[in-house]
C-alpha cells in the first residue's frame, strides 16, 4: 500500500498507478488528496509481483515527483513516502518482512535513502513512523549523513534531491480515517488530535494529527487507526465529537481514505444501530463473495 507525495497532477497519479498495474498485480484502490496532496495505491499479488510493483512505482515517482516544489498538509519525507507491506492470504507478517527489506535494499541502490518501520524495523526507536518521519523533506535533508542516529538501513548516506527518503515495512491492517470540523481554526484541531492519540494519552491504537483543508475552509483530525478491533472507529468519532463540543464546533464528516475490512463498518453498525446478534456473514455483498 505505497503512499507517493502527490495528490493533484491527474497524470502524475495515473503513471504511478499505470506503472504498477503493468506489473500483474490487481490494483484495488487510487486514492488521492488534494490537500494532503498526496497519494494511496492499494494493490494485492504474489509476492514477487508486488515487489515488481512497488518498485516501478517507485521508479516513476521519483521521475516524476520533486519534493523541492512540494507542499500539502500531510507529513512528508519522499516522493515515495512510505511503502508498507501487509499479510492478506497465504502469507505471514515474516514474509512481509524480508518482502520490505527485499524493496528497501533494492531503493537503496537506487539512491534513496531507505529506513525500515514497524515489523521490519531494525531498532525498536524506527518501529513508530511518525519518528522515523520527524523533521520531514527538509529537517531530514540536514540530518542524514550527519546524525549518526539518521544513518539509513540501505541506501547513501545523503538523501536524494529531489525524490528524499523512504519508510518500508511491514504491517497489519490499518484505517485511514478522518473526520472533519466545522471551522478553520487549526489550533482546536490540534488540541483535539492530542486529546484522541495514543501517544498523548488518548485512544492506544490510534494516531492522530491536524490538518488544514483549505479548499473547504475547514480543518481535519487524521487518524490512522492501527487495530480497529481494539480501537474501533466510532470510539474515535465520538472521542473527537465530544471534544470539538468543548469548543463550540460540529463534527461535519468524516472519511476513510482506501480500503476498510468490513468488520470494522460492521462494529460501527453495531455500536450506532444497537444491534444485536448480528453477524459479518449477514451482509449480502460478503455471501456472494464467499
Amino acid at each position: 500500500m505505497p503512499n507517493f507525495s502527490e495528490g493533484r497532477r491527474p497524470e502524475v497519479i495515473e503513471a504511478i498507478a499505470g506503472a504498477i498495474a503493468a506489473q500483474g498485480v490487481k490494483v484495488l484502490s487510487v486514492s488521492a488528496d488534494v490537500d494532503h496532496n498526496r497519494c494511496v495505491v492499494t494493490f494485492i499479488g504474489s509476492p514477487e509481483a508486488v515487489v515488481r510493483a512497488a518498485l516501478r512505482g517507485a521508479e516513476a515517482a521519483i521521475r516524476l515527483i520533486d519534493l523541492n516544489h512540494h507542499k500539502g498538509s500531510h507529513p512528508r519525507m519522499g516522493a515515495v513516502d512510505v511503502i508498507p507491506f501487509v499479510p492478506v492470504s497465504g502469507c505471514t507478517m515474516e514474509d512481509c518482512v524480508a518482502l520490505a527489506r527485499q524493496v528497501g535494499e533494492a531503493l537503496g541502490n537506487m539512491g534513496v535513502p531507505v529506513f525500515l518501520y514497524e515489523e521490519a524495523a531494525t531498532r525498536p526507536d524506527r518501529r513508530n513512523l511518525a519518528d522515523v518521519r520527524r523533521g520531514e523533506f527538509e529537517g531530514l535533508r540536514e540530518l542524514i549523513g550527519v546524525d549518526p542516529a539518521k544513518d539509513p538501513d540501505f541506501g547513501p548516506r545523503k538523501i536524494h534531491p529531489t525524490a528524499g527518503c523512504t519508510a518500508v515495512g511491514a504491517r497489519m491492517p490499518l484505517i485511514a480515517f478522518n473526520v472533519n470540523l466545522g471551522t478553520s481554526d487549526l489550533s482546536i484541531a490540534r488540541k483535539i488530535a492530542k486529546a484522541v492519540r495514543g501517544s498523548s494519552g488518548g485512544l492506544v491504537h490510534c494516531k492522530a494529527i491536524a490538518v488544514p483543508l483549505a479548499d473547504r475552509n475547514q480543518v481535519q483530525v487524521s487518524m490512522n487507526m492501527v487495530n480497529y478491533k481494539e480501537t474501533p472507529l466510532h470510539r474515535a468519532f465520538e472521542l473527537i465529537r465530544i471534544e470539538a463540543e468543548r469548543y463550540g464546533v460540529p463534527v461535519v464528516g468524516s472519511e476513510i481514505v482506501g480500503l476498510v475490512p468490513v468488520d470494522a463498518l460492521v462494529g460501527v453498525a453495531r455500536h450506532y444501530l444497537r444491534l444485536e446478534g448480528f453477524k459479518t456473514d449477514q451482509v449480502l455483498e460478503k455471501r456472494l463473495v464467499d
